[in-house]
């Protein structure tokens, strides 16, 4: 069995990649570091190390990579690839459409009629479905027919928490011991290999809420506030025991409204809390605040982390004070070498406060939240530590 996986980062090599090997698939990474792409076609493994006391190492083997430049390469290997993953981040996958679209035209082309699975493990809600409509412009009519029947692009939902590192060796990863990846089921096509360890649901959109309210409005919300107090590290916020409340408070929230609306069991969904708080505090993982916090315009607009769960919890009438005062400190993050950071304090300063909720957030003015994150913020503006 085959897979093209696009992105060569810590969590392409040290999850997915990992995974897929594991489920004794060969790897073709597709990638754009030289250095990289160079080794993996070299040595066709790297090793991958588990943040715990026994620092446990494996050997991740069967992988080799292309450069995501050289299309015609990655049109052929899709062209007899029997699975094609992404961890590129949502906002880059328009940048991958055309390739996969080229492999998908080569495949149809060939009448290989054997499933395909294009899976998306970014961070975000329907990432699959909106790779689909990157890729789709770029078929001819009678192409995209023929992907409807034989191509499938089951959504999925993706949690191991991998912070930027150095090691002396390029391509080693080391990363959380927990994991989760989740696939819906429904959207497989017949014929299809399981991949040892994956969760496959007829349900995708509990997991996916539960996993991006819980894992990743926390692990910003830690960020955030950590950025404001003037901590350096993920670690340091969650040993800070005002901090490390503040954090838990916003899960409970987004707990109250996740419970509210798919019906979980609560002391489960307490447990799953608990479990988070523990994988942040990891002692032998260091991650910074900065690359936690990165990004504040996209983890606040209208669908993602923050302003999502907080719309849907306010249609509950559930309080969320915690998760207001949270998005508030987004709002102030202005890490100099951050670009959307800096955009986000521009767009502020040039456009004020409230036509920023309203138009970046997508929180209109008559809505309670509006009112509420702007008390906040000017509350929280008082009490920034200059960094």
């Amino acid at each position: 069995m085959k897979a093209v996986h696009f992105g060569a980062g810590n969590i392409g090599r040290g999850f997915i990649g990992h995974m897929l090997s594991a489920s004794n698939y060969d790897v073709c990474f597709v990638a754009r570091n030289p250095k990289n792409i160079s080794l993996l076609q070299q040595r066709q493994e790297y090793p991958i190390t588990l943040a715990n006391n026994e620092q446990d190492t494996t050997i991740v083997n069967n992988v080799t990579a292309i450069n995501v430049n050289e299309q015609h390469r990655v049109a052929e290997e899709i062209a007899s690839a029997d699975l094609i993953t992404t961890a590129v981040g949502v906002s880059a996958l328009g940048d991958i459409a055309e390739p996969i679209a080229k492999g998908i035209y080569l495949r149809m082309k060939a009448n290989n009629h054997n499933p395909l699975h294009i899976i998306a493990c970014e961070n975000a809600i329907g990432g699959s479905t909106r790779l689909k409509k990157r890729i789709y412009p770029f078929l001819d009519e009678s192409t995209r027919a023929k992907a409807e029947r034989f191509v499938s692009f089951p959504n999925a939902a993706v949690d191991r928490i991998v912070p930027a590192q150095n090691h002396e060796d390029p391509l080693q990863v080391t990363v959380e011991p927990f994991y989760e990846w989740v696939v819906h089921r429904p959207a497989m096509l017949d014929g299809f290999k399981e991949i040892e360890g994956v969760h496959y649901v007829d349900s995708l959109e509990p997991y996916i809420e539960r996993k991006m309210f819980t894992v990743n409005t926390g692990h910003c919300v830690a960020a955030y506030f950590g950025y404001l107090a003037g901590l350096k590290t993920i670690r340091q916020v969650m040993s800070n025991t005002a901090l490390r409340a503040k954090v838990r408070y916003v899960m409970e929230e987004t707990g109250a409204m996740l419970i509210r609306k798919h019906g979980f069991n609560a002391d489960k969904h307490q447990k799953y809390i608990d479990t988070i708080l523990g994988r942040f505090a990891n002692p032998n993982l260091t991650d910074q605040v900065t690359r936690v916090a990165r990004s504040p315009l996209r983890k606040l607009s209208p669908h993602d982390r923050l302003v999502r769960p907080a719309m849907q919890a306010s249609e509950f009438g559930i309080a969320i004070p915690h998760l207001t005062s949270a998005m508030a400190a987004a709002m102030l993050f202005d890490d100099k070498s951050d670009e959307e950071a800096m955009k986000l304090q521009r767009y502020i300063r040039e456009d004020g406060l409230s036509p920023f909720i309203r138009e970046r957030m997508g929180i209109p003015e008559e809505h309670v939240l509006h009112h509420h994150i702007i008390t906040r913020y000017e509350e929280l503006q008082g009490h920034k530590v200059l960094t």
